[in-house]
Order: structure tokens, then sequence, then C-alpha cells
């Protein structure tokens, strides 16, 4: 009946009021800041032809970088690159991956490295993720070298400082130049480019290829070639 149509709409009516008011006690208002838990996104931009290097071969790169992170990280073709994930831990690290994936060393820079590999000629040193220098023996250290192995071995971790890059890309690393001055590293080349002028052979402490070569001692990058 009617009657009992009324009391239903009337039971039903203090039922959402009840219901809206413990939803205004608990908040009155929006939070002033999302949940711990939810997830956030960090935008960053890159240059496009960087792409590449931060998707790797196959993906590897970037599945890599997801999954040490535990973020998610879309790309688009103009070089936007968002990082979503609940821990502002985990975007930060994501962010500085890519970050160092898509930088250009430039002299001056000093960076917390590891050795990768070691070579008569000198120490070779990830210092970005994916990106090696060579650290000449000269460059190790303010004293005498006469066996890298006696200073450092593969998996140590270094400081180093970002002394030259020359016409192919190819970084030099120092670590006694980590203090010193921007004239330090290069008043020892011109020294040993004097040293090597007066006499023939030897290879230590310079980049020197076999005759005709463009020189590189040894040192190859390693990685995606240059773009």
């Amino acid at each position: 009946s009617l009657a009992i149509m009324r009391e239903a709409f009337a039971q039903a009516r203090e039922a959402r009021l009840f219901i809206l008011k413990a939803m205004q006690d608990v908040i009155s208002a929006p939070r002033p800041e999302l949940s711990f838990w939810a997830p956030r996104i960090e935008t960053i931009k890159i240059h496009p032809d960087k792409i590449r290097e931060v998707i790797g071969p196959g993906g590897k790169m970037i599945r890599a970088i997801q999954s040490d992170t535990g973020t998610a990280i879309e790309l688009e073709d103009d070089g936007t690159v968002r990082i979503t994930g609940a821990k502002a831990e985990g975007r930060e690290k994501a962010k500085a991956m890519i970050e160092g994936l898509t930088k250009e060393p430039e002299v001056g820079e000093v960076y917390e490295g590891k050795v990768t590999r070691i070579m008569s000629i000198g120490a070779f040193v990830e210092y970005l993720p994916g990106k090696e220098g060579l650290v000449r023996i000269s460059e190790i250290s303010n004293d005498r070298v006469n066996r890298i192995e006696d200073v450092v071995k593969v998996g140590d971790k270094v400081t180093v400082k970002i002394a030259e890059v020359d016409r192919q890309g190819r970084v030099n690393l120092s670590m006694r130049a980590v203090n010193e001055d921007g004239n330090g590293f290069e008043e020892r080349q011109r020294a040993e480019r004097a040293r090597f002028n007066d006499r023939e052979g030897g290879d230590r402490g310079g980049f020197r290829g076999p005759p005709g070569g463009s020189g590189g001692g040894g040192f190859r990058r390693s990685g995606p070639p240059r773009r």
C-alpha cells in the first residue's frame, strides 16, 4: 500500500543520512596527501635518440630497471618518460638510473664507480650504468704504481673524475685528480706526450695504437656505439 511505501522510503532516507554522517565524522575533506600506497607518477624528459639505450637489447635494460626499482616505466617517442611507483625511493632510483644511461659525460664531473676490468695500461671503471672510462696507471695515485693490481682490483668502488673526453667519445678518468684543480691532468698529459716524443715504443700511460691507427692503447668502448 501507499503507507508501506512511504515508510520504506523514510527508513531508506534515515539509513542514507546515517551513512553520510558516519563518513563525515571520519573524513570531512580530501586528504592533503595521497596515501603512502597510492602510486605516483614521475615524469622526466630525455633526448629521443637515447630511448634505445633505456630500452636496451630486446627490452633487457628497461625490464632490469623496473625489476630493481619496483616501478613501471612508459616511454614516448618524443622522449617523455613516465615512472610510476608507490614508493618515492623506487621512483627516484629509476629516475637516477635512466638519467645515468642518457647523460653525456662532462669534464670535471666526479663519480663513484666500480672497477670492471684491469689491463697493463690501467683500470676500466663503470662510472655510470653501462658507461666505462679508463683510469690510466699514471692517474691511479700520486705515488708511483708499478702494478695496477697492487692498488685496485675488479669490483672495487673508487671515486673518479672525468678528465677528458676525446674526439672519438672515449672517456679518460682520473683517481688522483679528484682533489686537484682542472690543470693537473692537462699538465701531466703534456709531460707524457713530450716523453713519448723523445723515445719510441711503450704504451704505459697513454693511448697509443699501431702505426697509422687512431690510437687507443687497447681501449675499447663497452656497450652500444655512440650516436
